[in-house]
């Protein structure tokens, strides 16, 4: 079976490569591959989402965790998993798509904003919870979520943290982050990847 926080260990960042084509899919990965990066979701809504999940696959090291973004249903779960990846990152917090997932032996981080919603993966077998978008769930509300969630839930804040912004979450008791779009944009070149990547294990390391 695998586990998450294996692949979080040595740098606990999951990269959102939305927009993404396949013909770049893995320069750019392996750019993220080399400064750390071992989860990277490609979203569903990306062009041939699916092609470039394969491709990222077929061409990354072993030990890099690959899957979808924007995971709406179960339908999905199948497809991307028959193209290869074992990770589905969800916006939502569907149990239908949770439990295909887990069914599937695959690794699932639905998206919640309440408590209530947290509690309900974690119940499902979510094996973390994505808090989503971030700005709803600050540092301070995770803080009071943490009093009362299981020590060993995995809290994945997503969307619009910046490097400045990790150790305010960390200190609530976030255990990483999904990078979107400060760390990616379509059209960006690998180079400026690179650079945006180094800014956040920078910011990391100066944590640890």
């Amino acid at each position: 079976m695998i586990n998450l926080s294996n692949y979080l260990a040595t740098l606990p960042f999951i990269a959102i490569l939305r927009g993404v084509q396949t013909h770049e899919a893995v320069v750019i990965g392996s750019v993220l591959y080399d400064v750390g990066f071992r989860c990277i979701e490609i979203p569903l809504n990306s062009p041939n989402a699916l092609l470039s999940i394969a491709t990222l696959v077929q061409h990354l090291p072993k030990d890099c965790l690959i899957g979808a973004g924007t995971v709406m249903s179960p339908d999905d779960v199948r497809a991307v998993q028959e193209a290869g990846g074992r990770l589905t990152v969800m916006p939502h917090s569907d149990a239908a798509v949770i439990s295909e997932a887990k069914d599937r032996n695959m690794i699932c981080a639905p998206g919640v904003a309440t408590l209530t919603e947290a509690f309900a993966a974690i119940q499902l077998g979510a094996d973390a919870i994505k808090l989503f978008p971030a700005e709803s769930v600050a540092p301070s509300v995770l803080k009071a979520w943490r009093t009362v969630l299981p020590k060993e839930a995995i809290c994945l804040p997503v969307g619009g943290v910046k490097p400045d912004g990790l150790q305010a979450y960390a200190d609530a008791g976030a255990n990483g982050f999904g990078l979107g779009s400060n760390l990616y944009t379509a059209g960006q070149s690998a180079q400026q990847v690179a650079d945006n990547a180094d800014a956040y294990v920078r910011a990391w390391r100066a944590l640890c």
